[in-house]
């Protein structure tokens, strides 16, 4: 996988992040900077070991499944990004508590993540590095947070659904390249 790639897959994995941090920045206008830090080194280190995760999963059953691995990758990547196609749409929940703090930011941290997860089982079928992908896609989480706190108010309600929009598209289009690369190069052989 190429860098440019690596960061369209952090990018599209990470405007999920993005619309919550604008749901939080919108929730919280006065937030200090503990919070946002907090927020963002959690959203950040979560981002950075899931794809590890996925990746020691995908790991343990290459052998097994080598033959058909591109199409395990494109299906993953694209039921993700038709995942936040399908949710682009839908209105972001208000919080009731301090987002920054206790269960609400692990489950905030999980439900924004998980993905990355999935991701991780798809490189360690394609032998990509994942410690490349981690860094990645961790910085694109803390950069995602940072921009969707800090402007959470002023880009508005409207953005949310458009940054899972253009997430999705992102993520699909790294899956449809894999599964286009791998037939070509298996028309190659």
């Amino acid at each position: 996988m190429l860098i440019l790639e690596v960061l369209a897959l952090a990018l599209g994995l990470t405007m999920d992040v993005l619309s919550v941090s604008i749901a939080v920045g919108l929730s919280l206008p006065d937030s200090s900077l503990r919070q946002r830090l907090r927020l963002t080194f959690h959203f950040a280190l979560f981002h950075f070991l899931m794809p590890a995760l996925g990746w020691l999963a995908g790991i343990s059953i290459q052998q097994q499944i080598r033959s058909f691995d591109h199409w395990i990758a494109f299906v993953l990547l694209s039921a993700l990004g038709i995942k936040m196609i399908k949710d682009w749409r839908s209105e972001e929940d208000v919080f009731s508590n301090d987002p920054t703090r206790g269960m609400t930011m692990v489950t905030l941290c999980i439900a924004t993540s998980i993905d990355a997860l999935a991701v991780g089982v798809s490189i360690a079928l394609l032998h990509v590095d994942v410690w490349q992908v981690g860094i990645l896609v961790g910085l694109s989480a803390a950069l995602m947070t940072t921009i969707g706190l800090n402007f959470g108010r002023s880009i508005g309600q409207k953005m949310q659904s458009w940054a899972r929009l253009f997430g999705g598209l992102a993520i699909i289009a790294v899956g449809v390249k894999i599964l286009i690369d791998h037939s070509h190069i298996a028309g190659m052989v």
